[in-house]
């Protein structure tokens, strides 16, 4: 089979294209004919970094899936060969990565593909949504009536953050960068998209709060933006954040009485942990995508599995709007 592969962590000039041996189902494991994938941002901090839970060298990385079920080993029952099906199911230490043309996997991370959608417009919702999802209602437990503040609205884990938010019947409000992403971040369900070039955390949280602070506030970007969120949330809230990874100033978190969820997607698939519930969320997410609820927002510029270099490229260099797809042949 066909792969992209990667010698040494590094750059995108890493990536090489090789001839590796095609796999085989063994017990409980199921092979998917790749179809497509997307970029994530883990994606490429894994090729640069090398943390400890990235898959031995030589590695195939990617993590998000769509494909076709091609055979299925010894006591699975929930697929057949030819179910279309998608998940965020590789590219980490244990599994196969999905920068192939075939995946050798765990069932429980796939999930029926929604039948509405292409296979590259499904890649492009696995790992963002279930992060979106683990954030939003098994962390944060957003309630409709809140008010949720939710970074990045057009961000990859933010797009689906404000429509499962709206879904959800929370108040939505947004930040974003421009006037154009402020009409896509609106035509997602948000009810309010702030400009955060424009208005300090303080002037937004006035306007929009009178001053009190959002019930709940996802933070998509880390850094500094952590501690911005903070300081927009209200007395006794909620702050989720999916990039935690460095030092802050937990003081004013303390002030406010305010609760910190730290979510790491990975950990299932990283630890065998509970994997099973990455598929469940999938399944529900499939439904809500069918019957018009969420959709993903795609970046204009598209890639084949050959061009795999210049999609880590261009989605480091922060050029991207939603997410980037890449097509497998």
């Amino acid at each position: 089979m066909l792969v992209q592969a990667i010698e040494q962590f590094g750059g995108p000039e890493q990536f090489k294209l090789q001839q590796w041996p095609k796999p085989e189902p063994g017990p409980g494991s199921v092979l998917v004919r790749v179809r497509a994938t997307s970029v994530n941002p883990a994606d490429y901090k894994i090729r640069r970094y090398g943390p400890p839970f990235a898959p031995a060298l030589p590695a195939v990385l990617g993590m998000d899936v769509a494909g076709v079920i091609e055979a299925v080993g010894s006591g699975v029952s929930a697929f057949k060969p030819g179910d279309e099906v998608y998940g965020c199911a590789g590219g980490v230490k244990g599994l196969g990565g999905t920068l192939a043309q075939y995946l050798l996997t765990d069932p429980a991370l796939l999930a029926l593909k929604p039948e509405s959608l292409g296979f590259q417009e499904a890649a492009a919702l696995p790992l963002v949504t279930i992060t979106a999802w683990e954030a939003l209602f098994d962390r944060a437990q957003i309630a409709p009536g809140q008010n949720v503040l939710i970074h990045a609205g057009t961000g990859g884990v933010g797009h689906i953050g404000v429509q499962l938010a709206r879904w959800r019947g929370a108040k939505v409000f947004t930040t974003i960068s421009s006037l154009a992403k402020a009409e896509i971040a609106r035509s997602l369900g948000a009810d309010v998209a702030i400009n955060y070039r424009e208005q300090s955390v303080e002037e937004y949280v006035a306007q929009h709060t009178g001053g009190r602070g959002f019930d709940v506030v996802f933070d998509t970007i880390g850094g500094d933006n952590l501690d911005r969120s903070f300081a927009a949330a209200r007395l006794n809230g909620t702050v989720v954040s999916i990039s935690t990874n460095r030092s802050h100033d937990l003081s004013p978190m303390h002030a406010k009485g305010l609760t910190l969820h730290a979510v790491f997607m990975l950990i299932q698939m990283i630890h065998n942990l509970n994997r099973q519930h990455h598929g469940e969320i999938l399944t529900q997410v499939a439904a809500l995508v069918d019957a018009g609820k969420l959709r993903p927002l795609i970046d204009a510029q598209r890639f084949s599995l050959a061009e795999i270099a210049l999609a880590h490229s261009y989605l480091e260099s922060g050029r991207a709007t939603g997410k980037v797809v890449v097509a497998v042949p």
